[in-house]
């Protein structure tokens, strides 16, 4: 273990410490400690894992921090790992000497609008644990292309662009649990582009991010046109505040019929509420499920599904937070050129019609071969559900109850524009 005083640097918090880590990087051995103290940096430390061999890099349970007072990276882990998570495709090189670098114990605060947290560059088994990360750009900065990435247990708060940062870059098997990721201004994790496969994000708190005055999300998956599969996330809570503009999980793929380039995503068990515009938006994605979860409090819709294909959306509890009852609050759902997709056994209640007529709790818009069937709407403002030029829909089985005593309330409506729908065995009170 190299023990970072042992090589000149203070901890004090004033003096430039950049050199004298930089030199117990170079020569040190196995891990590189921290103990309590503040150390500033006027660059980025680099660990070249191809040079340093096996690298750990470690604080003392959390009382060293890391000043960062420079644009980029306060730590950039650097590999050469150009495969992917298949064994033959790793070279011994990487095995003998770079695979599995862990980061933990330390605070990384940013003093520089361009200051970032951890960047990650062409690594194997990168391990960030136990780290608390606050006032950067990003948080953890994930470039060019990695494989197998753990991020749990760690505190990411108050960036001023996005917690974790997926940016541009060719990713595989990643698993974000058990972190806290919040207060961020664009997103608490952003996918931007590229090839990203096999996200697990499961167990966090991601909340509140939003502020920078456009689109934002706590999840926000921008595909391009590029692609993004096998994302689950899954019993989490996620919520934001009732003025932030864009969605609490916005999934937005490529533009194309059929969609081919963001699918095989899962969003379960979450608590997913109070967004300005939208819960949940998926916009041309396939093989989606939204199943199990709470969604609450979305100002013009709960959840927004545009072009997509093959999805289900089921065993939701969907509407407003009950302290308020009285909101502005439009919630509901619609689906918009949505093709092939069952919607069971969801709970809709008080969702309001919105300022265009005409509206309902579940909206179909241009749809094909959507079963709507066992669904529970309660209390609808304006209709229970709404076919608006669609075909091939059945609606069937659902129970509708007429609370609010309005003249335009009705169960079911179709407009004249849909045709080869099925209504039948619908109950309404």
């Amino acid at each position: 273990m190299s023990d970072v005083r042992e090589f000149g640097a203070t901890g004090d918090g004033a003096t430039d410490d950049t050199e004298a880590i930089q030199h117990a990087l170079q020569v040190g051995r196995g891990v590189l400690a921290f103990p309590k103290g503040t150390y500033r940096l006027t660059r980025s430390l680099t660990v070249e894992l191809e040079r340093t061999g096996f690298a750990g890099i470690r604080g003392e349970n959390g009382t060293a921090r890391l000043l960062m007072d420079a644009p980029g990276p306060a730590l950039r882990l650097v590999g050469t790992h150009g495969g992917s998570a298949f064994p033959a495709s790793i070279t011994p090189g990487v095995w003998d000497r770079q695979r599995f670098p862990v980061v933990s114990g330390l605070e990384i605060l940013g003093r520089h609008d361009e200051a970032d947290g951890i960047e990650l560059v062409r690594t194997m088994q990168p391990t960030i644990q136990n780290v608390a990360i606050r006032r950067c750009r990003f948080g953890l900065h994930l470039v060019e292309r990695n494989r197998n990435v753990l991020l749990s247990g760690s505190h990411i708060y108050d960036c001023h662009d996005s917690g974790v940062f997926f940016d541009r870059c060719n990713l595989h098997q990643v698993i974000i649990s058990g972190n806290h990721i919040s207060y961020c201004k664009r997103a608490g994790i952003r996918q931007l582009g590229g090839d990203v496969h096999n996200v697990h994000i499961t167990g966090n708190d991601i909340e509140y991010n939003s502020g920078l005055g456009e689109a934002s999300g706590e999840i926000l998956l921008e595909c391009e046109s590029d692609q993004t599969s096998e994302f689950t996330i899954a019993s989490n809570t996620i919520q934001a505040t009732r003025e932030s503009p864009g969605a609490n999980i916005f999934i937005r793929g490529p533009e194309g019929t059929p969609p081919v380039r963001a699918v095989l995503i899962a969003i379960s068990g979450n608590v997913i509420g109070s967004r300005g515009e939208h819960n949940i938006r998926v916009e041309n994605a396939g093989r989606v499920a939204i199943t199990g979860n709470t969604i609450y409090d979305g100002i013009q819709r709960n959840v927004v599904l545009r072009n997509c294909r093959n999805f289900v959306l089921s065993a939701n509890t969907i509407g407003t937070r009950p302290v308020y009852w009285n909101s502005t609050a439009i919630d509901g759902v619609t689906l918009e050129k949505c093709v092939h997709g069952v919607v069971l056994g969801n709970l809709f209640d008080d969702c309001h019609p919105g300022p265009d007529a005409p509206g309902g709790s579940l909206v179909l818009a241009d749809c094909d071969g959507v079963n709507v069937s066992g669904n529970q709407i309660g209390a609808p403002h304006a209709s229970g559900i709404c076919l608006i030029r669609s075909r091939r829909c059945l609606v069937q089985g659902n129970a509708i109850t007429l609370e609010h005593e309005r003249a335009l309330i009705d169960g079911i409506i179709a407009d004249a524009d849909s045709a080869e729908c099925k209504v039948e065995n619908n109950a309404v009170w």
